[in-house]
């Protein structure tokens, strides 16, 4: 069969392979100069390709399950002896996180784009596809007729790198439904000036977040403070589910309890009573986290430890324990590492991710309703949703 893949990043290039070595004439499409410019970017330029531990739990959507036939069709493991088998070698991380050995998204994309031209897929670059037509069970794709087509064109998160919302548009034209689409895996910006002063600083928090009180879900890791917002991976876990006027509370010292840390701040403070106020946290804390938790107490800087009181330390130790933030919004889409929404997974086969509404169109990757968690996910469900599609079943 002839084949057009519309989307040269992770999971085109996936589905191209695979189509290749199933033995059909291939074309990748890509508008942009060169395939895999976003996948260069992924892992801060180191490429966290899979993660160990990957499962349904790591995946929202309107049915998130809608990912379980893909990842047990192309596990971890098997995209791990895939990998191997394309000449990458890789390892993990403590948290499951895994990388090329060589710490260098190129090598994740030399490894690819070798394979497609070993194999023969044809690749046409700075080639944007804006329609598809469909004509007596074939498909007119760039002035040629395909017997099927595969959209991996992703998302428009990362617009700074290409996202746009193309894929979207051409599944649409043929009749596909598209749910809401918003920024995933984003920077949260919060209402409290204090933050400005904490721009770079990193600290490892359990983070609540909370709707008009009441705890809408929780998780720890590490936490970077940005200017007018905070970011990381917990948060960006959390970026998709939070509303405007959510509240985040940091619990900063998560080993130890507000009793606890009140008695070693009261022993701080007898044992060194000469002592300026805004070193109350010193070794506690972050040297600039602390002194913003003395501010914030409305504590005076060049106070001596001496002269404060019970109620004084108390405050100190609650508000190391809840550090709240009032989220006023997200990051957009340039800043945002996927897009939650897509084309509504209700219409495609799980187990081939055949159309429902069009024999022989397929999707894969981010076009499709499916956001994962940060940590290699997203990868993932990449590699393996473009495998499953290559197949064309």
């Amino acid at each position: 069969m002839k084949v057009a893949v519309i989307g040269g990043g992770a999971s085109g290039l996936a589905a191209a392979i695979t189509a290749r070595e199933g033995g059909h004439d291939v074309t990748l499409f890509e508008r942009q100069a060169r395939v895999g410019r976003k996948l260069m970017a992924t892992g801060n330029g180191r490429c966290n390709l899979t993660n160990l531990g990957a499962s349904v739990d790591n995946y929202h959507g309107a049915d998130a399950a809608f990912v379980a036939a893909a990842l047990s069709e192309f596990t971890v493991s098997d995209t791990l002896a895939w990998f191997s088998r394309l000449g990458l070698v890789s390892e993990p991380d403590p948290e499951g996180r895994v990388y090329p050995f060589s710490d260098q998204a190129g090598s994740v994309l030399d490894v690819l784009r070798f394979r497609c031209d070993a194999i023969g897929v044809r690749t046409e670059t700075g080639t944007e596809i804006k329609e598809i037509r469909r004509k007596s069970g074939c498909f007119a794709v760039n002035g040629e007729q395909y017997d099927c087509i595969i959209i991996a064109c992703g998302g428009r998160a990362g617009e700074h790198l290409g996202g746009t919302g193309l894929g979207y548009d051409l599944l649409r034209s043929l009749g596909h439904r598209i749910t809401p689409l918003t920024p995933g895996l984003v920077r949260l910006k919060t209402a409290e000036e204090i933050t400005r002063m904490l721009k770079g600083v990193r600290a490892k928090a359990c983070v609540r977040l909370l709707r008009r009180g009441r705890l809408v879900c929780e998780k720890s890791g590490e936490v970077q403070f940005s200017d007018g917002g905070v970011s990381g991976i917990v948060v960006m876990d959390m970026s998709s589910l939070a509303r405007d006027g959510d509240a985040l509370s940091l619990d900063l010292l998560p080993p130890v309890n507000a009793e606890k840390l009140q008695k070693i701040l009261a022993a701080r403070a007898s044992s060194t009573p000469s002592e300026s106020a805004e070193n109350l946290l010193a070794g506690v804390l972050h040297s600039r986290l602390g002194k913003a938790v003395i501010k914030r107490c409305g504590l005076d800087f060049g106070a001596k430890l001496a002269g404060l009181g019970e109620k004084d330390i108390e405050k100190v130790a609650k508000t190391v324990k809840d550090f709240a933030l009032t989220i006023t919004g997200r990051a957009g889409f340039p800043e945002a590492q996927v897009t939650c929404g897509g084309a509504d997974t209700a219409e495609f086969k799980p187990f081939s991710l055949e159309s429902r509404l069009v024999p022989g169109l397929y999707a894969c990757g981010e076009v499709l309703d499916v956001d994962g968690d940060c940590g290699g996910y997203n990868l993932q469900w990449a590699w393996s949703s473009g495998r499953l599609a290559g197949c064309l079943r």
